[in-house]
């Protein structure tokens, strides 16, 4: 590349930072408050490295600008735009990796074949939406906590699962959610990859090694959880606290990158048995330098200068973009919702301070609601002024089963006039109905995904994030009919909900 070319790269780059600073700054916050994320300060450093490793292979392979890669910058910059008006930061985020693909395209040319899976690997410092880490937080602790028991049990020790709880008998542990394997699956995913762009074998052999890092993952942590449990049992509570907890999730990270690298010579020794790991991570050579076709100085530039006057008028327009204030409709606080309604009498019950910070709402409604005749129903709604920060009602169906609850039943019916998700949950000889749906904007939404579409196209069309999850809860009773429970349920919400829209609809 020509001085000027490069100089031309550097001012693309530059304008493409400035542009992007709002979603890159929110993945750097992500990484300082989430330890499942702090791996993602090494990542740029890594990419940065390879590139530089590669800046030989890169430079004899150097070509004329493609103008396919013009054409990738425009998707990119849709997105970034998209994500802009909605505050969707991995929009944004995902874009600018993009970004970086369409421009090397257009200033090394056919050399991106040797840039594509360093820029790929940022991918891997992108914090995942929040809904979706709940979701795959949920699952994960179920399945860490149900191998966790298998491996004490291993041990001849009496040991009950419920939900997320280990009981011990004399002790309880609760798999919380930075037990659920997060904080080793992003990190190990990432060294993964990296173990297997550097891996001089086969594609299937690369795939294999990055793939098994999700197994791996989960199985060791179950093993800790497990190995917590036996020594919890032998040596008292303090084996699950303080220091010794965290020193050995440093032990079981490092164990899942030696499990890794046993496994790649694994690999080698039954298909490459004359082979040795040497070789197959070695530097691979660079080729000598030959002369080209054609000459740097004479490299058409109109794509590199196109490029970056898109990149300009995005940056302009974006200024116009942040000034766009979200709308937060007034909200009436919950405190002031009746307690009685018809011959339902309701009594204000009230969250832990830190289950309320772990959901992030803006304000919410417990209450307990019960007449003469029945079992109480309990009523519970979760609003949020905003969701754009990533902050949004927490699914049942994912939180359900982490209280020890099993779903019996779920099926997607109405119920007064509006669609609602019916579920019938058991734990031994327990039973419970519950109804919940996701509510605001004057719509009434039980698919959760359906509900996470209309937020997208409401963020972008209407300005607001505004929305809140409804639940509601009652005990079957031993002898009673689940169709009487369901009546209950009906009956407490002909008289809950015309007061519930004053809350939701301002």
């Amino acid at each position: 590349m020509s001085l000027k070319q490069i100089f031309l790269l550097l001012v693309a780059i530059t304008i493409a930072i400035i542009t992007y600073w709002g979603g890159l700054a929110e993945a750097v916050s992500r990484w300082g408050s989430q330890e499942e994320y702090s791996h993602g300060y090494l990542i740029p450093l890594v990419t940065a490295y390879i590139l530089w490793e590669k800046k030989g292979l890169i430079g004899t392979a150097i070509s004329p600008p493609m103008w396919s890669g013009l054409f990738v910058i425009i998707i990119a910059l849709a997105i970034f735009i998209v994500g802009e008006i909605s505050a969707l930061f991995i929009l944004i985020q995902y874009s600018f990796v993009l970004l970086l693909i369409g421009l090397s395209l257009v200033f090394v040319g056919r050399a991106t074949k040797y840039t594509f899976a360093p820029i790929l690997l940022l991918l891997f410092a992108i914090p995942l939406p929040f809904f979706i880490e709940v979701i795959l937080t949920a699952k994960l602790q179920l399945i860490s906590s149900s191998l966790g028991v298998s491996f004490i049990r291993l041990f001849d020790i009496p040991v009950y699962l419920e939900g997320n709880v280990i009981d011990l008998g004399i002790f309880k542990l609760q798999v919380v959610e930075a037990c659920s394997g997060l904080r080793y699956l992003f990190p190990l995913m990432s060294l993964g990859f990296i173990v297997a762009y550097f891996y001089q074998a086969a594609f299937w052999k690369r795939s294999l090694v990055f793939f098994a890092t999700i197994p791996i993952t989960i199985l060791m942590n179950s093993f800790r959880i497990g190995a917590i449990g036996v020594m919890v049992d032998n040596w008292g509570i303090s084996m699950a606290e303080g220091f010794l907890h965290d020193f050995e999730g440093w032990i079981i990270f490092m164990a899942c990158a030696v499990i890794l690298f046993i496994m790649i010579w694994c690999i080698e020794k039954i298909t490459n048995k004359h082979g040795s790991l040497a070789k197959v991570f070695g530097v691979v050579d660079e080729p000598k330098i030959v002369p080209q076709s054609f000459s740097g100085n004479r490299i058409n530039n109109k794509p590199m200068i196109i490029v970056i006057i898109i990149l300009a008028i995005v940056l302009i327009l974006t200024q116009f973009l942040n000034k766009r204030t979200e709308i937060l409709p007034g909200h009436v606080s919950f405190i002031n919702f009746t307690m009685s309604l018809d011959n339902w009498q309701g009594q204000h019950e009230k969250l832990d301070k830190d289950v309320i910070a772990q959901l992030g709402m803006t304000d919410y409604l417990l209450a307990n609601y019960h007449t003469e005749q029945s079992p109480p129903v309990n009523f519970y709604v979760a609003y949020y002024q905003t969701q754009r920060k990533g902050a949004s009602p927490h699914s049942p169906r994912v939180c359900i089963p982490g209280g020890g609850w099993e779903i019996a039943e779920l099926k997607r019916v109405q119920a007064n006039g509006h669609p609602i998700n019916r579920v019938i949950i058991k734990k031994g000889d327990q039973r419970q109905l519950v109804y919940y749906w996701f509510q605001g904007h004057g719509r009434i939404i039980a698919n959760e995904y359906i509900n996470k579409w209309y937020l997208f196209v409401d963020a972008i069309f209407k300005n607001r994030t505004d929305g809140a999850l409804v639940r509601v809860v009652t005990s079957v009773a031993p002898n009673e009919q689940v169709d009487t429970a369901d009546k209950r349920i009906l009956d407490f919400l002909t008289h809950a909900e015309p007061e519930l829209i004053q809350y939701l609809e301002n």
